[in-house]
């Protein structure tokens, strides 16, 4: 098994503005590879795909390093670079030049973040995620509801570039609405050059009243949409803590695709990761 989407962290190493607030004030300690190890050991699972936390690039060199020296827990890593800046192509290669550089397998930018909601399609975005695909890389969608419509461009106009959209784009388990949200998924799944994780769906539910019944139309319709051979699972650890420890996410997940065959969960917990993102194990 493989969990295609975690992080790490250590809050006294840098800042980490989106985990102001009382509410995510459990997360604000380190989490290392002996955690995740812990994790991952009892939950069964072979290898990772570690994604970045913040917008900057040594981040993306430490976590390198770190999946380098990891004994092949972290097969891959999706870092940041600017995607704005005219040397990304550049940036990249540089990157891999690196110790660990040999597991890079994509970039992401957290778009959820930004106040345009067609910040994607600016040109030199689009510029430095053509260039992120030209150099045989994955470019990560975090983004939200209001921003998949420019997703959708995006994808579309690069039919070579492979994109993986984060966390199903975060839909609102909480209110029990589906639309737009349903909506957009659908269109932007028709894009054939797109994945998506099933993954975060525990803290966009109520963290301490959630159950599988009702996040079950949510991942039904990503499955649905996107076929269990386009779709990859991923903890979202630590940021579940919040909602779930790692093994009930684990367990969450399976339940949530029970009535899928054998060959067609291999898909979502190993086959679908592994060919995505090029892992190498």
């Amino acid at each position: 098994m493989i969990d295609a989407h975690h992080h790490l962290w250590d809050p006294s190493r840098r800042p980490y503005p989106w985990m102001e607030g009382e509410a995510l004030a459990p997360l604000r300690r380190p989490y290392g590879v002996d955690d995740l190890r812990r994790e991952t050991a009892a939950a069964g699972v072979e290898a990772t795909v570690l994604v970045q936390t913040v917008g900057t690039v040594e981040e993306t060199e430490e976590f390198l390093a770190t999946a380098g020296a990891s004994g092949g827990l972290i097969a891959g890593v999706v870092g940041w670079v600017d995607l704005t800046a005219p040397d990304v192509a550049d940036e990249l290669a540089r990157l891999r030049d690196l110790p660990g550089g040999h597991l890079l397998t994509g970039i992401r930018h957290q778009v959820q973040d930004e106040a345009d909601p067609a910040w994607l399609s600016r040109p030199e975005v689009r510029s430095g995620i053509r260039a992120v695909g030209e150099a045989g890389l994955v470019y990560d969608l975090l983004v939200l509801t209001r921003q998949l419509p420019a997703a959708r461009e995006l994808v579309r106009d690069l039919p070579g570039v492979r994109f993986v959209l984060d966390h199903a784009a975060k839909p609102p388990v909480a209110s029990g609405a589906l639309e737009p949200w349903a909506g957009e998924i659908e269109a932007l799944a028709q894009s054939p050059n797109v994945t998506c994780k099933l993954s975060g769906l525990v803290t966009e539910a109520d963290w301490t009243d959630w159950d599988a019944a009702r996040l079950a139309p949510y991942a039904g319709h990503v499955l649905s949409c996107f076929g269990p051979e386009r779709v990859m699972f991923g903890s979202d650890w630590p940021v579940c803590e919040l909602a779930a420890s790692y093994a009930e996410v684990v367990a969450l997940a399976h339940e949530l695709t029970s009535a899928l065959t054998p060959s067609e969960r291999a898909r979502v917990f190993d086959t679908t990761a592994r060919t995505t993102y090029g892992l190498r194990i």
